[in-house]
């Protein structure tokens, strides 16, 4: 079955463009010019990724993202204007998937979709023999085959990009892993994103622990990267 994009840009000619950039790939494409009718476009036919300009009439993108994840976690993916926007983008309170910077390649803006379609399409099938069982490390408890984490028995609502990290961390728990394994292990090695991208995705993992009483999840292993702490 195809895949269903949701767009929302209030520039014609960049929805037209992704359009057909996406329809061309297989994907069946439902557009929209602002912020609040993508949210009810949203509400009234769930779509499998939504793609969000930043900057937008009526809700921003921002916005629209904040009440998606009330009810939803739907991958998303930012549009921005401005690079330094993506602390705002995948910042804290936001929950965003990734990030593509305007002007863009249509041919990257699909293999970053295809890559966030994948890692959540893998989430809904039955896990492989490796993949089986809990993954313990002190209070934390990440089951792969059901996609679901908690801490000290407290559920995490986490992105499947998250997920994908704090999967990584916990399947090798005494590693130190580099950004760009991290950036190979959950986004396949296809696609390549900044270190911001990565730091901003440890922030926004870090916040949701300590939203719930876990302060050190991931350790900073400066010059180095990141490593699962033992958060007690």
């Amino acid at each position: 079955m195809n895949k269903h994009i949701l767009i929302a840009d209030d520039d014609p000619h960049i929805r037209d463009v992704i359009s057909f950039a996406l329809e061309k790939a297989g994907m069946q494409v439902t557009q929209t010019e602002d912020g609040r009718q993508a949210l009810d476009t949203f509400r009234r036919h769930a779509a499998d990724l939504m793609v969000l300009d930043i900057n937008m009439p009526e809700l921003d993108g921002l916005e629209v993202c904040r009440e998606i994840r009330k009810f939803s976690e739907v991958p998303i993916l930012f549009l921005s204007s401005r690079d330094d926007e993506i602390d705002r983008i995948l910042g804290l309170e936001i929950g965003g998937d990734d990030y593509v910077t305007k002007p863009f390649s249509p041919r990257e803006l699909v293999a970053r979709i295809n890559v966030i379609l994948k890692r959540t399409q893998q989430q809904g099938k039955p896990a492989t023999e490796a993949e089986q069982g809990t993954l313990r490390h002190g209070k934390l408890s990440i089951q792969p085959e059901q996609h679901t984490a908690s801490w000290d028995s407290k559920p995490l609502n986490l992105t499947a990009t998250e997920f994908a990290m704090l999967q990584l961390f916990a399947r090798q728990p005494s590693r130190v892993f580099s950004r760009d394994s991290i950036m190979g292990n959950a986004y396949d090695g296809n696609v390549y994103v900044s270190d911001r991208t990565i730091d901003s995705h440890i922030r926004h993992i870090r916040q949701k622990f300590a939203d719930i009483g876990c302060e050190n999840v991931i350790e900073t292993v400066h010059g180095v990267g990141y490593k699962l702490a033992t958060c007690q």
